[in-house]
């Protein structure tokens, strides 16, 4: 029986042989870290999105604290939607800061303006607690909301900060602005199952002279203005990316367009099946591209995710982690965040969706069986 697997690393035995080439030149120069390929992978990325600067790291999780370190968010309070990976709450947590969750909206899996305008307002009248400084947004799945540059407008006119976590989103764009560009600044992760990888990575992008200065201090044990030395200004950490890192982040990124179109076509294929047989999943169709890391399809009422999951298995579609069954605010490491508050999209829907394979790797006939398969365990 075939089996279609949710992850698929893309790469070519070409690009093998080109990266075995270019990683014996790195071992030979003695050179494995803050040496020629970072600089050219974060010059490139910067030039894809369209920004200033690009800064890399260790970890998107690394990223996303370095960012909030610089936003100087201790003892302030920051909105994160409860909707996310565990590195977006904890970032905060570790920052020194306050977390706020925003419930979701079914249609994007994100909040809505209306969910951030009625937390800052309401955090604004609370007696207890630090008044609101920022919002750190999600682009689930690499799905940017349509509501997304409304919120940009509300937090800037507010004197509000605005951060993207676009862990899922290289490439994502919506309305000519690529996602990393569209806020304050943003943090991507390259961890093996995103869209593109460097095996463990990350990635701040800003258009901010001074964040960059202090983003590149940060990764790098405080050290402003100088990749090696003993004079440390910041209380910064050893967070670089490697050589090596950089090297697979530049094959990855010279290819990523090609990926994405793969994966538009696999979503158009699948989504053709949803859509004849009425079944709801979360659309990409008002953004101008879509990284398309997630297709997340909605569990019609009545039904048990885990029963379908099986049946899909059965039928050799591997069901991929979901985006996310378990909100934030039900983790056990978070207990006493916001207690007593309610989240009822994110009650619903997290554990009532499925996120089935969807990588550059699959054949127009699998995503046709997937998308059949999907309706005959959903419909």
């Amino acid at each position: 029986m075939r089996q279609v697997k949710p992850f698929f690393f893309d790469i070519t035995d070409e690009e093998i042989a080109y990266f075995q080439q270019e990683s014996a030149k790195i071992l030979k120069s003695a050179t494995l870290i803050l040496g020629e390929y970072t600089t050219r992978f974060e010059q490139a990325f910067a030039d894809y999105i369209g920004g200033k600067h690009a800064i890399s790291c260790n970890t998107g999780s690394t990223a996303l604290e370095i960012l909030l370190r610089l936003k100087k968010v201790e003892k302030k309070t920051v909105l994160v939607p409860t909707n996310t990976n565990f590195a977006t709450v904890a970032a905060v947590l570790r920052a020194g800061g306050e977390v706020r969750y925003l419930d979701m909206d079914k249609n994007t899996f994100a909040p809505t303006l209306a969910m951030v305008r009625e937390a800052v307002e309401r955090q604004g009248s609370r007696k207890e607690g630090a008044p609101v400084a920022g919002l750190l947004w999600v682009h689930i799945g690499g799905v940017i909301s349509p509501e997304f540059p409304e919120a940009v407008s509300y937090c800037r006119k507010n004197k509000l900060f605005i951060l993207e976590d676009a862990a899922h989103a290289h490439g994502s764009q919506l309305k000519g602005v690529k996602s990393g560009n569209l806020a304050d600044a943003a943090a991507f992760s390259f961890f093996p199952t995103k869209v593109m990888t460097t095996c463990e990575g990350g990635m701040i992008t800003t258009n901010h002279e001074e964040e960059d200065y202090l983003a590149r201090s940060f990764r790098n044990q405080g050290k402003r203005g100088m990749n090696y030395g003993g004079l440390h200004h910041d209380f910064g950490n050893s967070s670089r990316i490697t050589e090596l890192g950089a090297l697979l982040g530049l094959i990855q990124l010279k290819k990523l367009p090609q990926m994405m179109r793969k994966r538009q076509t696999a979503y158009d294929t699948i989504t053709k099946k949803l859509d004849a047989a009425g079944l709801d999943y979360v659309s990409t169709a008002h953004m101008d591209a879509a990284s398309q890391y997630k297709l997340i399809v909605h569990v019609p009422a009545g039904r048990q995710l885990e029963a379908i999951k099986k049946a899909l298995g059965a039928e050799g579609v591997i069901v991929g982690g979901g985006v996310y069954e378990l909100p934030c605010h039900k983790q056990p490491v978070f207990e006493g965040i916001c207690a007593g508050e309610t989240y009822p999209g994110a009650d619903r829907w997290c554990p009532n969706h499925l996120c089935p394979p969807l990588t550059s790797g699959m054949t127009e006939d699998e995503a046709r069986f997937v998308g059949e398969m999907l309706v005959k365990h959903l419909a």
